[in-house]
């Protein structure tokens, strides 16, 4: 596949003019953030036939001998994501500009830990059993590659530093502009340029770590110093060490802003909070109904209609129920697979 360089990214069209006041300028990396997640949803939906997993060969053939213990933990996980996902649609349908505003504070990490839960139970009915996000992570990077999600969100960017290449993403060599996506081109640009940046946060972070253990540190072949400065098969020595970056990086994303100061610029953005945090929500929704399909494929659908049918009242009643009939039983309807049915 062609990789995607950022010198040779293609303008996608003339940037509009903005009056160059400070609050925009402040603005933009905010705004920045919000078109990526907005792109992400949009693809997403503009996507309907590549978004389930009816037809997807890894989700027709999942199978698990799980025991009664395993049950157990995988319902408690769920429970977790859940138990998340419910506090931020309480932010969400609270609706108040300025109280959405300052809320980032709390649902960008209710976002991607509600999506890791979901996740970590997926990964339970596969054998990984373990809390470690960067495992996790690393994880569901192969799982993306062996097609195990829907196409719609089956993108990764792979390669070194300075030599990414994206994958599964047609139009995503084009260069973004700074509003709302509108097209699916520009959807894809957005998606591209986050994959991208991703990445080379990703490698920068490696490099660190690595450099600052003189165990590890590369150095130079004549003075034996570390390097302070890398060239290309520096940065390629170290690519193993990253695996593929997916749209589980880019969700890790909101775990990071919400630990550093980059929240507060966020805060003091002039944004539109209310169509973020819906995105936000439609993400982890379609991300948890995903993996909830995947748990009731392994362990059954009656025994995960079980798991739904001795929640809590709040959670029972509500969205996971509505996941339940919306989107995980009709994989199990008009005779999809063998197994299906016999996991029925």
């Amino acid at each position: 596949m062609k990789k995607v360089l950022d010198e040779n990214v293609i303008p996608l069209f003339q940037e509009e003019q903005k009056p160059q006041d400070s609050a925009w300028r402040k603005s933009i990396p905010a705004q920045v953030f919000l078109n990526y997640f907005f792109a992400i949803n949009y693809h997403i939906n503009h996507s309907a036939e590549e978004a389930g997993l009816r037809n997807n060969a890894f989700f027709r053939q999942h199978s698990a001998d799980l025991s009664e213990q395993d049950l157990q933990a995988i319902a408690r996980t769920l429970h977790n994501s859940w138990s998340t996902e419910y506090a931020l649609r309480a932010t969400a349908e609270l609706g108040d500009e300025t109280y959405l505003r300052n809320a980032l504070h709390w649902t960008f990490p209710q976002a991607y830990y509600s999506i890791f839960a979901g996740l970590q139970a997926f990964l339970y009915t596969l054998g990984t059993k373990t809390n470690n996000e960067a495992a996790i992570r690393r994880e569901s990077g192969r799982l993306v590659v062996k097609n195990a999600y829907p196409r719609a969100i089956g993108f990764y960017a792979a390669g070194a530093y300075n030599d990414f290449s994206i994958h599964r993403l047609p139009l995503a060599g084009y260069k973004p502009g700074l509003q709302i996506a509108g097209k699916e081109i520009e959807a894809q640009a957005q998606i591209g340029q986050f994959l991208r940046t991703t990445r080379k946060l990703t490698a920068n972070a490696i490099r660190q770590q690595v450099q600052k253990n003189p165990a590890t540190a590369i150095r130079s072949s004549k003075t034996g110093k570390i390097l302070d400065k890398w060239a290309a098969q520096h940065w390629q020595q170290i690519t193993w060490r990253m695996g593929y970056t997916t749209l589980f990086d880019l969700l890790s994303r909101l775990r990071i802003s919400s630990t550093q100061k980059e929240i507060d610029r966020f805060v003091e953005a002039e944004i539109d909070f209310k169509l973020f945090h819906e995105c936000l929500l439609a993400i982890v929704s379609y991300m948890n109904g995903l993996h909830e399909s995947y748990v009731a494929q392994a362990m059954g659908l009656a025994k995960y209609r079980k798991v739904v049918a001795e929640l809590p009242d709040h959670l029972r009643s509500g969205f996971v129920t509505d996941r339940l009939h919306q989107q995980v039983e009709p994989l199990f309807t008009d005779g999809a697979t063998h197994q299906m049915a016999a996991a029925a």
